[in-house]
């Protein structure tokens, strides 16, 4: 059994909750211990993991990163107004192989969503994301997958997965589940032509750094189809972490990415949350903690919402342009906005109903401009290949 190879929670960790108020996550949290085992997953709403593989790092890690410290920052934190129980598995070490570790990780992984527990997996490198990937193998057809990266991470054809090559890896592995990738917050100047290329030719959703922090409600929709979020530190400016090797003086900034994170937890689809290539200082160890916290404040706001011109709580709008008739959907409790797409038929499932898109009400003023949305072509163009 994977769960077998769960080291407990440090004991410098379990130290510190003795000290911590009885408000604080630390005293809420059912953690994996020496004397006690590992905690009961049923009624569990998240399971926090540490991953300490670093093997196939990028540049290779100079130190392992310090999860206890995180563990550390985040039970110091409060609990919020949440009907939520917490559990902490402890951590995955580094396998003889890396391979062993990415077995360990994606049947941990799987087992948990069988559970619909959230794992929250806090890794040393982005790779991590390949395995938590090929958990729903078994479980659902097709992932949409969201990274919030200041690069795309699809790497060289000939090169082995790599914290910065996984999404080759995931894009040409079988079984082939990925139905859509977007990215979060990529710069420019860190990716090749030939990639930005390729996420166009494969109708992929891609947001510069401007673009969102100009207004970072726009990530919102982007994340409310995500079934799995990989969220690289180093999109985060150098500043907040404290570091500056390997971190851009370009980047979100701590208010940023606690807001994404907080998006991600409202989405009623994302099952699977990851934090990686953090690096060992203080204000990192606050950050990610902080990340943990909203992505858990957003998951209490979760609310399933199904678009319907019959249902009251939504209105319709039918815009009709030169090209197409588009139909959107405004929910009267949340605001928020959906358009429909002609059905999608792919060798995974055929639906002879319109798929509803998430978008913004932008999109809805643009199509009333005779503007077709770029999210909705790209959904189109997808849904016919």
């Amino acid at each position: 059994m994977a769960f077998d190879f769960l080291v407990p929670v440090e004991d410098k960790a379990l130290a510190h909750c003795e000290l911590l108020p009885p408000q604080s996550i630390g005293k809420s949290v059912f953690k994996h211990t020496n004397r006690d085992g590992l905690p009961v997953l049923a009624n569990a709403s998240f399971a926090i993991m540490g991953v300490h593989e670093s093997r196939n790092a990028f540049e290779k890690k100079p130190e392992k990163l310090a999860i206890v410290e995180i563990r550390i920052q985040l039970y110091k934190l409060m609990m919020g107004n949440w009907n939520v129980n917490i559990v902490d598995l402890g951590n995955v070490e580094e396998g003889e192989t890396v391979e062993d570790t990415y077995f360990v990780v994606k049947e941990i992984v799987a087992e948990l969503l069988e559970e619909n527990v959230i794992p929250i997996i806090l890794g040393a490198t982005q790779d991590i994301t390949y395995p938590a990937y090929r958990a729903f193998d078994k479980i659902k057809n097709l992932i949409n997958l969201v990274s919030v990266d200041s690069r795309f991470d699809f790497g060289a054809d000939e090169e082995l997965i790599s914290s910065s090559s996984y999404m080759s890896k995931i894009i040409t592995d079988k079984p082939n589940n990925l139905f859509n990738f977007s990215n979060i917050g990529y710069q420019s100047y860190f990716n090749a032509q030939e990639e930005i290329d390729l996420m166009e030719r494969l109708f992929f959703d891609a947001y510069r750094l401007g673009e969102i922090t100009s207004d970072i409600a726009l990530a919102e929709p982007i994340l409310r189809n995500a079934h799995l979020v990989s969220l690289d530190l180093r999109a985060v400016k150098a500043s907040e972490i404290g570091l500056s090797s390997n971190y851009s003086p370009n980047g979100f900034d701590g208010r940023e990415i606690c807001a994404i994170a907080r998006y991600a937890g409202i989405s009623e689809n994302v099952a699977v949350f990851g934090i990686y290539e953090s690096e060992n200082t203080p204000q990192a160890y606050q950050l990610v903690a902080q990340i943990i916290w909203y992505f858990m404040e957003g998951f209490n706001y979760r609310i399933k919402e199904r678009p319907s011109a019959s249902s009251k709580d939504f209105t319709k709008f039918i815009v009709p342009t030169e090209t197409e008739e588009l139909v959107f959907f405004k929910s009267q409790l949340t605001q928020r906005w959906w358009v429909e797409v002609p059905p999608f038929v792919s060798s995974h499932t055929k639906s002879n109903s319109p798929a509803l898109l998430p978008c913004t009400e932008q999109d809805y003023l643009d199509a009333c401009d005779q503007i077709i949305p770029e999210r909705w072509f790209k959904a189109y163009k997808k849904g016919l290949n």
